[in-house]
């Protein structure tokens, strides 16, 4: 695989985890009835994201009706309306929502992905899921590497998911540092890469006011700007 766009294609064909492919098809078959007449996109959704990028947001996986509907991350749902919002009024997005697969939406040097890309049921992969689809990640920041200045990092599932990852392409300090909101941690390479710890923004987050559009404007804020984007 020479670059990301051959990478995307291969990652949306993947079937390693039977669980995973059975359940993100079932759903696709049944679908919620809000989206009866839609075409599910039903398959790995890949990352999002122009080619250089030099911001990465990681996530925890695609939502059942949102990208695993809409084959773009964080696309279709709740999290995403409040993340691309966020996105737009920092700068990094054209615009700000995210409805559908050409609609027209551009990320400027940032680029989203997920350590597990088929949609889980219960929005939680398993250990063993989760590994068999980091390949796909380490590859992916391979290719970012000559460009990538800061990594957003959605959630603890998604901050344990990377660490390793991060540790197969520059050290990372030991013991691995923990995830909390706001956390940053500098991981020294060429280029040093800053890391940015923020709470997913889940409807369980976002309707309690664990995570405001505030506090996660603040945390993308940041990291655009240590990634010179800002």
């Amino acid at each position: 695989m020479s670059g990301l766009a051959e990478l995307d294609l291969a990652v949306s064909g993947c079937r390693r985890c039977p669980r995973l492919v059975e359940w993100r098809e079932h759903v696709a078959a049944t679908k919620r009835a809000a989206f009866a007449n839609e075409t599910y996109w039903g398959r790995p959704v890949p990352g999002f994201g122009p080619d250089g990028a030099a911001l990465a947001i990681v996530g925890l996986a695609p939502a059942a009706h949102g990208g695993n509907r809409t084959g773009r991350m964080f696309t279709g749902d709740r999290s995403g309306d409040v993340l691309f919002q966020a996105l737009y009024d920092v700068g990094l997005a054209s615009q700000p929502t995210s409805e559908r697969l050409g609609d027209g939406l551009e990320l400027r040097g940032t680029r989203i992905t997920a350590p597990v890309h088929c949609a889980p049921p219960d929005n939680k992969p398993t250990p063993a899921e989760r590994d068999e689809c980091r390949p796909w990640l380490v590859r992916e920041l391979e290719l970012l590497r000559p460009t990538l200045r800061a990594v957003v990092v959605l959630g603890a599932f998604g901050w344990q998911a990377l660490m390793p990852v991060l540790n197969d392409v520059r050290p990372v300090p030991k013991p691995r540092p923990k995830f909390g909101h706001g956390a940053e941690i500098l991981l020294h390479g060429d280029p040093p890469l800053h890391v940015f710890g923020c709470f997913h923004p889940s409807q369980q987050n976002t309707f309690t006011g664990r995570l405001t559009p505030a506090m996660l404007r603040d945390v993308l804020g940041r990291a655009a700007k240590v990634a010179g984007l800002g």
